[in-house]
C-alpha cells in the first residue's frame, strides 16, 4: 500500500474516546492539498457545551470557525474530539472561544482564522466572543456567519 497524507492520522478511522481534558485533545493537521488557492473552510459547532466555573453548570454555544488555510488543514474528527473536550471544562465563555482559536492557530498557522462564539443567555445575558487574527486575505470570499443576534436562537 502506498504511503498518503494521510497515513500519521491517529483518530480518524480508528476509535478514539473523547480526552478527558482541553489539553489533552490531541488536534491532527494533514498538508493542504490546495496549497496556493485562496480558499475558506468553515466549520459550525451549534450544540457546543462547557461548564460555568463556579457553578458547574452546562453552557452552551453556536461556535462558527473559519479559516483561510496556508499548508495545513484541520482533520476534522480530531477538531470534533477537541470540542467535545470542553464539555466537562470548567471556563468563561470568553476563555473557552479563544483558547479554541489559539489553539488552532497555534495547530495550524492559518493565513487568516476567526471564531464567532455566540453563547445562549446565562443569567438572562447573551455572551457573544468574537476574534480574528487580522485583516482577512484580500481574494477570498468570506462570508457572514449568519447566526442572528440573541431572540431565542435555534
Amino acid at each position: 500500500m502506498s504511503e498518503t497524507i494521510y497515513d500519521g492520522l491517529t483518530q480518524l478511522g480508528h476509535a478514539a474516546p473523547l480526552p478527558e481534558s482541553p489539553e489533552a485533545a490531541i488536534l491532527e493537521r494533514v498538508p493542504n492539498p490546495q496549497q496556493g488557492i485562496g480558499y475558506l473552510v468553515r466549520f459550525t459547532a451549534p450544540e457546543f457545551t462547557s461548564l460555568c466555573p463556579l457553578t458547574g453548570q452546562p453552557d452552551f454555544a453556536h461556535l462558527m470557525i473559519d479559516y483561510v488555510p496556508g499548508d495545513w488543514l484541520v482533520e476534522s474528527k480530531s477538531l470534533k474530539l477537541f470540542l467535545g473536550s470542553f464539555r466537562n471544562h470548567g471556563a468563561f465563555h470568553e476563555d473557552c472561544t479563544i483558547s479554541i482559536a489559539r489553539r488552532l492557530v497555534e495547530t495550524l498557522d492559518p493565513r487568516w482564522l476567526r471564531i464567532g462564539g455566540y453563547w445562549y443567555p446565562r443569567g438572562g445575558i447573551p455572551i457573544d466572543v468574537f476574534w480574528q487574527t487580522g485583516a482577512a486575505p484580500e481574494g477570498v470570499w468570506i462570508p457572514d456567519q449568519g447566526v442572528p443576534p440573541y431572540r431565542g436562537r435555534g
